[in-house]
């Protein structure tokens, strides 16, 4: 990519699609084409075509999607599999269809079976079930990435998949209901420090692990694979395996590297805002996939490693999140 070339991003109001807009206009590309959901509903499959043949972009990120927490998941599974499949069914097939260079197509670590083997890989993509509470989400996720890789085989595009670890940062949900676990907690504890509450009720066990990554950190990794020379961007679009061979999707993990309990991070949070109270764990919650860290020796192969400590980050996105300066939030 180049300072002039017409970048779309997909759902550039949402954590992922706001932090890969800073990251570009912080960085000199200035032809950048952004729509809001009311001005381009990418589920409308004409609206969708007609956008791609008038703007014709050179370079998409996809980062467009419904997302939510574990009890959303849960709960409105129908949502989460229609809208998704809509959306990124209607994005990538007019992105070939207008001939865009490259496209990154933003999923999520949850695509991998819920007892892959730690790290996990690229290659364990369909290597077993997937957990329960987000598999809606999680076949749309797989079913863009078979859609990529269809494309790239049959009709010699160049589309390739980033599967984000658990991310957090500027632009988060902090609906108590719909958010992930950083924002939520970030919120409680927040709330708890302001109100003088004496304890706060942290969903789950508190044993599952997790990775997290700072959102800037993830919009950096994104456009240093958009920005790959030719031969290496290739190398990373997937071929068919042999019978004995380990499985080559078009993916690359973006992630750290290391993880930590739920337990620690509710730690980590409750000292960040300066809580002073107790730590409850309400164990009629769910705790979701035992462990989910990411293999991300590919992405560092190519060159690149995230540099946020877990700390700062958290720092950064309290600072940024409307907690500290609000009364209430909406």
């Amino acid at each position: 990519m180049n300072p002039d070339s017409k970048i779309f991003v997909a759902g550039h109001r949402g954590l992922a699609g706001s932090a890969i807009t800073r990251y570009l206009k912080a960085n000199g590309y200035r032809n950048l084409v952004l729509r809001t959901r009311q001005e381009l509903d990418l589920s409308d499959a004409r609206a969708t075509a007609a956008f791609f043949q008038s703007e014709r972009p050179d370079y998409v990120f996809m980062a467009a999607a419904r997302v939510g927490g574990i009890l959303a998941n849960r709960d409105l599974p129908a949502e989460f599999i229609q809208e998704n499949l809509l959306i990124q069914t209607h994005v990538i097939h007019e992105a070939w269809r207008s001939g865009v260079r490259r496209l990154l197509f933003l999923g999520s670590s949850c695509i991998y079976p819920r007892m892959a083997p730690q790290p996990l890989k690229e290659s364990s993509l369909f290597g077993g079930p997937l957990e329960s509470t987000n598999r809606a989400y999680a076949m749309a996720k797989i079913a863009g990435i078979e859609m990529c890789w269809s494309y790239n085989r049959q009709h010699g595009a160049r589309f390739l998949a980033a599967m984000p670890t658990n991310l957090y940062g500027p632009g988060d949900n902090y609906d108590l209901l719909s958010s992930h676990v950083i924002p939520a907690l970030l919120r409680k504890f927040w709330e708890a420090r302001r109100d003088g509450q004496p304890h706060v009720t942290v969903w789950g066990s508190g044993t599952p692990r997790r990775e997290f990554m700072y959102s800037d950190d993830m919009a950096a990794a994104c456009v240093f694979l958009m920005n790959l020379p030719d031969p290496e961007f290739d190398r990373l679009l997937g071929s068919d395996s042999e019978e004995d061979s380990p499985l080559n999707p078009p993916v690359v993990n973006l992630g750290v590297g290391h993880d930590i309990t739920i337990r620690e991070l509710a730690q980590t949070i409750s000292r960040v805002v300066d809580y002073p109270g107790t730590i409850v764990f309400d164990r009629s919650k769910p705790d979701g996939t035992p462990r989910k860290l990411m293999d991300v020796s590919r992405l560092t192969g190519l060159g690149f490693k995230a540099n946020t400590p877990l700390e700062d980050g958290l720092r950064l996105a309290l600072d940024r999140s409307g907690l500290v300066t609000s009364a209430t939030l909406a």
